[in-house]
């Protein structure tokens, strides 16, 4: 027999699966299997938006199941912590030394001393965000705060135009002015271009508002240059030039929205003189963008998760979501405000977080404030002494990296991981577990960039001793005596309970067409007519966009509870202005003049990916770009190594010198291990903690530093 007759022979089949990711583009993927063993990966070519193709992050995805350096097996650490040394031990072994750790804690300390870190290194509903909510709930731990992105533009978009899924992104079509604000989409939603470069090519306008020229920018019919963190002052005089210059709609402010006369004098002060002044843009820019937006129809924007992350950022949120009703833009398809689409998922979060586990009144810590909490700095009544990391890596993601390495480092801090690998985070455990890739598990996804449900389908058995998150948190609830039902229910059972089945959205759809066809459009109004707010009906306490916010009036502040495990204790509560306003960038130094701005990596997804080989080669080592006059100033030349800090720390990157930054902006895409880092730190070493306006947001474009050569 040859070789040819034995490659024919060889089975070979292909499985439905879904890219894990936290992205908006959530891809179709389909498995090539042979022999039991995965070999391929591609997009979907029948998937209205995966189209066939994957992107960098991970169109290699086999490469990340079968990595050398998986981790396969449990294992305890052997060595101080930090230095990443261990020794494999069993399953059994693991689970009774966390169970009899946490008791131990708990016992001395009270239940809220142990603490989950996690967020979406897997967005799947069954393995990603709310996987462990149930078992720390029963455990009764401290609760976490989650908001890393889209937190305080959420509480700003539900408190304006409530939770509405707005345009649909295929839509954009039909669209013919489009404003693209803080979002890098060729690197970050790469297959909503194609849709915005067809509406392009049928004539549309397309507009890019952002500091840095980027992929995204280029393409773009006009890029507009802004200072970071002052996005609301363009937004407030385009709403002073459309109203006074009478552009807006006035019929349909009229019959749909609330609070438009207070808003019309509000916005008398925010002159486009007074936003040239704030943002840098020329004045007849300014008007040009409101007057152009206002008058073409249907007109539309786009706001990236960047849009909220400095000190007015949330009220950046609201006057942008305050626009397409002053102008009309929601008559018509393709017309109006695309945030988060995943509103329009019925998902059945309940049934995973199992809220009427938690004990009432039990504490909130943002994990923005894990190295206060971990250091002692935020005087907690009951320490921190048992931690436990999943979907997450603290230790490149978070802020204030040294110390949460110092918090890391306490030898009383019992700490476990689960991960695909030895994270910057992993290095410091006591115990590391190892978790299955998405070709290795059962899940079905939401969206937050489509209207399309996805269901992953399990493509080979899992490598070595790793699990699903669900399984899992099945042997801890196990382990430490949980007899509740929840804790025993299979996969199957909860993909059962995944979605609301029986909510308008998921007519014509079951778990059984989802294995057939692996996808499936939410039963919506088709991309040609889907007006969701033609007539108003927004889903806000009024029906109306509200310019005056009844909810910021009622509750002040506020984060949407999926971001805290469904608990609404110890809410912000702070009060605010229920009207849009201005808020100015917080940081502002002589000591540090250099605004560093830190967006998404195009290789890499926060910081997953952030230790495989391809990825890192196309990444590169981790740079700042530095616009030229900046770099003249310090004596930098392209290609050396600089040191970018402030009082909170510093790091080590390679410089990059170009007229894609402004002057007094640098950038370091964020995403690279430490590990990997000169110094062995990355640009969170110099991010703050303090949060923005509402919901919590975090206020990283508000960073100021200076550069210098090492």
């Amino acid at each position: 027999m040859t070789a040819l007759d034995d490659l024919t022979l060889t089975p070979t089949t292909t499985v439905r699966a879904a890219c894990p990711h936290d992205c908006p583009d959530t891809c179709a993927m389909l498995v090539t299997v042979e022999d039991g063993r995965a070999t391929n990966v591609a997009g979907d070519p029948d998937h209205p938006i995966t189209r066939g193709g994957l992107c960098v992050k991970v169109n290699n995805y086999p490469d990340k199941t079968y990595s050398p350096d998986r981790l396969l097996y449990p294992m305890k650490r052997v060595g101080p912590k930090g230095l990443g040394r261990f020794e494999r031990i069993s399953w059994d072994e693991a689970l009774e030394t966390i169970a009899s750790t946490f008791k131990a804690k708990i016992a001395e300390h009270g239940a809220e001393t142990v603490m989950p870190v996690s967020y979406l290194g897997n967005q799947g509903i069954l393995n990603g965000l709310s996987v462990g909510d149930a078992f720390f709930h029963r455990l009764g731990a401290t609760v976490t705060e989650r908001t890393y992105c889209d937190s305080g533009a959420c509480t700003a978009y539900a408190s304006t135009v409530g939770a509405t899924a707005g345009v649909d992104p295929e839509s954009i079509v039909h669209s013919k002015y489009i404003i693209i604000w803080a979002s890098n989409t060729i690197s970050t939603n790469l297959h909503l271009w194609p849709i915005i470069a067809e509406a392009q090519k049928r004539g549309a306008k397309v507009v890019c508002i952002d500091p840095v020229r980027h992929k995204t920018a280029r393409r773009a019919d006009w890029h507009i240059p802004i200072r970071p963190g002052t996005d609301n002052a363009l937004a407030l005089a385009m709403m002073h030039v459309i109203i006074a210059e009478g552009l807006h709609d006035e019929e349909y402010v009229r019959e749909h929205t609330l609070g438009f006369d207070e808003l019309a004098e509000r916005v008398q002060q925010y002159t486009p003189e007074w936003a040239s002044e704030e943002t840098g843009i020329p004045v007849e820019d300014i008007r040009t963008l409101a007057r152009e937006y206002a008058t073409t129809d249907p007109s539309m924007i786009r706001i990236g998760v960047a849009i909220e992350r400095h000190a007015g950022g949330g009220q950046t949120v609201r006057s942008i979501a305050c626009l397409p009703a002053l102008v009309g833009a929601w008559r018509h398809v393709g017309g109006g405000l695309l945030q988060l689409p995943l509103w329009a998922h019925p998902v059945n979060w309940p049934a995973f977080i199992h809220p009427e586990f938690r004990t009432p009144g039990t504490r909130v810590i943002n994990q923005f404030l894990l190295g206060r909490a971990l250091t002692g700095e935020m005087d907690l009544d009951t320490p921190v002494t048992a931690l436990m990391v999943y979907n997450s890596n603290p230790m490149v993601v978070a802020p204030e990296q040294e110390k949460i390495s110092r918090g890391l480092e306490r030898e009383d801090l019992f700490t476990v991981v689960s991960d695909h690998f030895m994270t910057d985070t992993a290095r410091y455990a006591d115990i590391v577990l190892p978790a299955t890739t998405a070709l290795e598990q059962h899940d079905i996804m939401f969206s937050w960039g489509h209207f399309y449900v996805t269901l992953n389908t399990p493509a080979v058995e899992p490598e070595g001793e790793s699990v699903p998150n669900t399984e899992l948190f099945r042997r801890l609830a196990a382990a430490m005596g949980f007899e509740d039902e929840y804790f025993r229910l299979t996969d199957e059972q909860l993909l059962e309970q995944s979605y609301d089945w029986s909510a308008p959205a998921m007519e014509g759809i079951t778990l059984e067409s989802l294995r057939e066809t692996g996808w499936a459009r939410l039963n919506l109004p088709g991309p040609d007519e889907y007006r969701p707010h033609a007539e108003g009906g927004f889903p806000t306490p009024s029906g109306k966009t509200e310019f005056r916010s009844s909810a910021l009036e009622a509750m002040g502040n506020f984060v949407v509870n999926l971001f805290r495990q469904l608990s609404d204790d110890h809410q912000p509560g702070t009060p605010v202005d229920p009207l849009p306003h201005y808020i100015a960038p917080r940081e502002n130094s002589e000591l540090y003049p250099l605004n560093l701005l830190s967006p998404k990596s195009h290789a890499y997804i926060n910081s997953s990916a952030g230790d495989q080989a391809m990825q890192k080669r196309v990444q590169g080592e981790q740079t700042v770009t530095i616009h030229p006059a900046d770099a003249q100033a310090r004596g930098i030349d392209e290609g050396n190594y600089v040191a970018v800090s402030n009082d909170r720390g510093r790091f080590v990157a390679l410089a990059k010198i170009s007229e894609e930054v402004a002057p007094g902006v640098v950038v370091c895409p964020m995403g690279s291990w430490g590990k990997n880092a000169k110094e062995g730190t990355t640009v969170n070493a110099v991010n703050p903690f303090v949060f923005a306006d509402l919901g919590n947001a975090p206020t990283f474009s508000d960073t100021r530093v200076e550069v210098t050569p090492v």
